[in-house]
């Protein structure tokens, strides 16, 4: 047969191979057989073979998966693609990277209708299934006329033949008490729920143990379902209501105790998104389960008992105390507030009921003020309902002072629980604020959740500066950096994203008075309708200047401006909104001018396209100087 490779006579080239447009009102599943080869042992810039969903009418690809991990054998990926409306292409993507001695390989890219999951294991390359290799025990592949084992079965369940194909265990290899053959199922690489069915025969002598477990990336098996011991010598449907919403792999299991245990089979496996029973399920929604506290307290409640411990409240721009965290100006809670503190005074703040055996990534910021000793100010217990037992997850040990930032907890309970943030005041005389906001709950651990790939358009500066690029580098330049900038009351203490990580900034110290510097995109695609452009910026210090977004289109000369800010705004990150649209190829420019003296570090971080009109507006687009009213919190 025959197999495409990446040229590698283009230096630092990628790539590209691009599908005709494809179009699917229902779930598709993309399998690839590909071959990463190499020589030479590790390099630091490996080859990476990169798989992309091109959307009609969005500005970004979506990255689906993505490999580096060499092979000397042909691999195979599976990936769930959802249903959509719109018209899309695949695009494959081979980078060479350093190593001149690598070569990148596809042998068969085949979208199939269905889920990845389904499996009638007629095809070679078994739908993506694999055996876990045992020396004794292990799946083989049955059927195709091929005599090859002891207790054959006369016909497969696919077309009911000789010729058809399935799956089989067999124990005439035992050698140890309970050992098992594993068959491991493709990652999902989509949240789905639903019901898997399969049909399977069972021929015992002795007892035979045949599970199907859930197996998320941490290694955490969780049963869905076990044989019972009725004997059926004919193929019998087998139905699990199946609920994944992130990451994981279905095994099938198969455990003997001797070696007359007789065998297993298994074949046509299949999934519906109709539970079993035809109920459809309530899934849990994770985003009610979080708040950014702009309009209310969402679904958190305090105790009353305990008096108003957490205090909603908003500070109006200012340049001495921060706002909130969602956009710099709106609101936020406060703990230990100037009408509560007494010495030893507890505020407690429960969040809503979670169900109990699934993986949950709690995420909120925080920031603290005003106190001494910060560790155990802050502090996240996990209440399970059925007793009263009180969990501590995590508690502040350190942080800056004044910079929100965020905590991030991976927890499982196999009850219901609930999520209860307590700020804690030791002393009268060491009392400071606690305040706290956009608190989100995700499925699935957050270090699995740090793995998933991120969202298209979305720049957080954190590893690199992702698709924009400096106009020209020089004393008028931005800088990516993290923490505070080196002038003294000018430029942020910490990023946005996390609060201890990367910004890109200028450095006005550097800079002399209206010098430019420019952050450009990369040439953007052409969008069908509104575009919303959501970013933080930072502009504190008397000195401040201008920070101003351009539109420019390909083939245009001139730049269109789209929103500007003069001089000092507040001493928090604020965040802007852009509604644009453009029919051709377009860069989004980001330009800010140097003010009258040093103390004008002007930042900007967590820069964010999504196809569609924002879904709030901002009330000025351009503005200059700030408000009169500083420093007021209202309660």
């Amino acid at each position: 047969g025959h197999y495409i490779s990446v040229d590698t006579s283009y230096e630092g080239e990628k790539a590209v191979l691009s599908s005709p447009d494809l179009y699917s009102e229902e779930w598709n599943c993309v399998r690839l057989i590909y071959q990463i080869a190499t020589t030479s042992d590790a390099s630091p810039d490996p080859a990476r073979l990169s798989l992309y969903l091109r959307q009609e009418g969005e500005s970004f690809d979506r990255l689906l998966w993505s490999a580096k991990e060499p092979s000397d054998s042909w691999l195979i990926a599976s990936l769930d693609l959802m249903n959509s409306t719109k018209k899309y292409k695949l695009v494959l993507e081979g980078e060479m990277g350093q190593d001149k001695s690598t070569s990148i390989a596809v042998f068969e890219i085949k979208i199939t209708s269905g889920y990845c999951i389904e499996c009638d294991f007629e095809e070679n390359h078994l739908c993506g299934y694999v055996n876990r290799w045992n020396p004794n025990v292990n799946w083989f592949v049955g059927g195709g006329n091929i005599r090859n084992s002891q207790s054959i079965l006369p016909k497969d369940h696919t077309l009911n033949s000789a010729l058809g194909h399935y799956m089989y265990v067999d124990s005439v290899y035992v050698k140890h008490f309970q050992e098992v053959a594993q068959l491991i199922s493709p990652k999902t690489m989509a949240p789905i729920s639903g019901c898997l069915s399969f049909y399977y025969q069972l021929k015992q002598e002795s007892s035979i143990v045949f599970t199907v477990y859930l197996r998320d990336m941490s290694g955490f098996y969780e049963e869905i379902w076990k044989t019972d011991s009725a004997l059926n010598a004919d193929w019998a449907l087998a139905e699990v209501d199946f609920n994944v919403p992130y990451p994981m792999e279905v095994i099938f299991e198969v455990a003997f105790n001797s070696a007359k245990g007789g065998y297993v089979a298994l074949d046509d496996i299949s999934f519906s998104p109709v539970y079993c029973s035809n109920q459809t399920g309530t899934l849990f929604n994770p985003a009610n389960a979080g708040c950014n506290f702009e309009e209310d307290l969402c679904n958190f409640y305090q105790d009353h008992k305990d008096g108003p411990g957490w205090s909603r409240v908003k500070v109006k721009r200012n340049v001495y105390r921060a706002g909130d965290h969602t956009t710099g100006f709106g609101y936020y809670l406060l703990a230990n507030t100037k009408f509560t503190s007494q010495p030893g005074y507890i505020g407690r703040l429960y969040g809503p009921t979670l169900p109990g055996n699934l993986q949950f990534c709690l995420r909120f910021y925080y920031a603290l003020y005003g106190f001494f000793k910060m560790s155990g100010t802050l502090a996240v217990y996990i209440f399970e309902e059925n007793h009263v037992v009180q969990e501590k997850i995590w508690s502040v040990l350190d942080s800056p002072k004044g910079v929100w930032t965020q905590a991030e907890i991976s927890f499982k309970k196999p009850m219901p629980c609930k999520v209860v943030f307590v700020s804690w005041c030791k002393s009268f005389w060491d009392c400071g604020l606690v305040a706290l906001d956009d608190i989100s709950l995700s499925l699935g651990s957050c270090q699995a959740a740090d793995l998933l790939l991120p969202s298209p358009g979305e720049c957080t500066f954190e590893k690199d500066e992702c698709v924009f690029t400096q106009k020209k580098r020089g004393r008028g330049s931005w800088h990516r950096k993290r923490g505070p900038t080196p002038t003294s009351y000018t430029g942020p203490k910490g990023d946005h994203t996390t609060g201890v990580g990367y910004y890109m900034y200028i450095e006005a110290s550097n800079m002399v008075y209206g010098q430019r510097a420019y952050l450009v995109s990369r040439s953007l695609r052409a969008t069908s309708g509104k575009q919303c452009l959501t970013f933080f910026y930072h502009m504190y210090g008397a000195g401040t200047g201008l920070l101003s977004v351009y539109l420019k289109k390909e083939g245009d000369d001139e730049e269109i401006p789209l929103w500007r800010r003069t001089g000092e705004q507040s001493i928090s990150w604020l965040r802007g909104l852009i509604e644009y649209e453009s029919d051709t190829n377009y860069q989004i420019i980001f330009e800010a001018i140097r003010g009258v003296s040093v103390r004008s570090d002007t930042a900007v971080d967590d820069i964010l396209f999504q196809a569609g009109p924002c879904l709030e507006v901002e009330e000025i687009q351009f503005s200059s100087g700030y408000p009169d009213s500083l420093n007021e919190i209202e309660y």
